[in-house]
């Protein structure tokens, strides 16, 4: 595809372009990341970003300070909601007219070939953000015990290295990602923050709370809820699995709401328990209303990078159980709104969540929200980011 002939923003001091392959109608976190990053540049004329990512089809979109190139991918088998970013003469093209000032790389595949390109072509720094935990992601499970297992998470770890070498700087989320990277030998790691839409996701929206119960048929007992992708990384299976212990002390009703390839087993694990399954929400409103609306968010995923969905519950004021593991477990503890278990408990993640139901809520709600107000709001996390780049480039 030919880019407009137009220059973006051609008086702004400053461009990034990001390329990411993890975008998608319903893939969550980098999507939000990346559509507020959008928003950001909007309100700073002297910003300008172009944002590449896969699509159905070919298409440009343009808003103030930003252009979107949607360039025609393949599905990613058994995760439809992604898709495969193969264009890379388009990509090519595309970084050579636009001329940036640095590019931002949130996808592993693509990182490299950007890199090498960018330093032979156009001259400019290369980031790479840390969004997925790749060594963790690359055998779940116990398969990563035995032998085979054990050297491929050695070849992914010597990729990491790799990557960290041909990018200028790499950008973790947490300081688990940060960690991560380090014991993969990567090294020029910048810690940033991602953020909230503290507007959107607020305790206000409590009041919505008897209105989302009963479009859910819940009448009573405390409602408890987990929202993301249903795959064996996320360890949905440990919330089924200790759910019953939880319904029987408490009377409440957990909603799972998302979709991915393990939901047939899942859905299969909580046949007559009161667990209700819920599509991916793409209506940002109505997911706020239903992470206010709960009594408990649980987080039973060990190697997040960052946690998004955890931040918004916690930016509702809604109390979180994450196990103590991974970027989540950052959020809770540093919240103190909410409380930790041992990973891959169920029967611990049970007393845990219990315990947390019949304690008072209002303590840790208000410390949540506090936190997330003061370290994670969208403005100052987007506004702390582009003085990294800055960083990067004087370097």
């Amino acid at each position: 595809m030919i880019p407009p002939p137009q220059r973006l923003r051609p008086d702004a001091p400053f461009g990034v372009l990001d390329v990411s392959e993890y975008f998608g109608a319903s893939s969550g976190g980098v999507r939000t990341y990346l559509l507020q990053k959008r928003r950001f540049v909007a309100d700073h004329p002297g910003l300008r970003q172009v944002l590449v990512t896969p699509g159905a089809h070919d298409a440009v979109h343009d808003e103030p300070g930003s252009r979107w190139y949607q360039l025609r991918g393949p599905a990613i088998p058994f995760q439809p909601s992604y898709r495969f970013l193969l264009a890379t003469r388009s990509v090519r093209r595309i970084i050579d007219r636009e001329r940036p000032d640095l590019i931002e790389v949130g996808s592993s595949y693509f990182a490299p070939w950007v890199g090498h390109h960018a330093r032979r072509h156009v001259e400019v720094p290369v980031v790479w953000f840390y969004h997925a935990n790749l060594p963790r992601l690359a055998l779940p499970g116990r398969a990563r015990e035995r032998t085979i297992g054990r050297a491929v998470v050695r070849g992914v770890e010597r990729y990491v290295r790799h990557i960290g070498r041909v990018v200028d700087a790499t950008l973790a989320a947490s300081d688990f990602s940060a960690r991560e990277l380090a014991r993969c030998g990567v090294d020029r790691v910048h810690r940033v923050t991602l953020g909230v839409d503290t507007a959107r996701f607020h305790p206000v929206r409590r009041a919505a709370r008897e209105a989302v119960r009963k479009a859910l048929g819940v009448a009573d007992g405390p409602l408890v809820g987990f929202v993301g992708r249903f795959a064996e990384e996320k360890h949905v299976a440990d919330l089924v699995a200790a759910w019953p212990a939880i319904e029987r002390a408490t009377g409440g009703t957990l909603v799972l709401a998302g979709h991915g390839p393990a939901e047939p087993h899942l859905r299969a694990a909580a046949a007559g328990r009161r667990i209700r399954f819920l599509p991916f929400e793409r209506d940002r409103d109505a997911l706020a209303n239903l992470l206010a609306a709960l009594d408990l968010y649980l987080s039973p995923a060990p190697y997040e990078t960052f946690g998004l969905a955890v931040c918004e519950a916690l930016a509702c004021g809604t109390p979180v159980l994450s196990v103590d593991h991974g970027a989540a477990a950052e959020l809770v503890r540093h919240s103190g709104g909410g409380a930790l278990a041992p990973v891959a408990d169920p029967a611990a993640l049970a007393r845990a969540a219990i315990a947390v139901l019949d304690a008072p809520r209002g303590p840790l709600s208000d410390r949540a929200r506090a936190y997330v107000e003061r370290e994670h709001a969208w403005p100052a996390a987007l506004g702390r980011l582009f003085a990294t780049y800055r960083q990067v480039m004087a370097a």
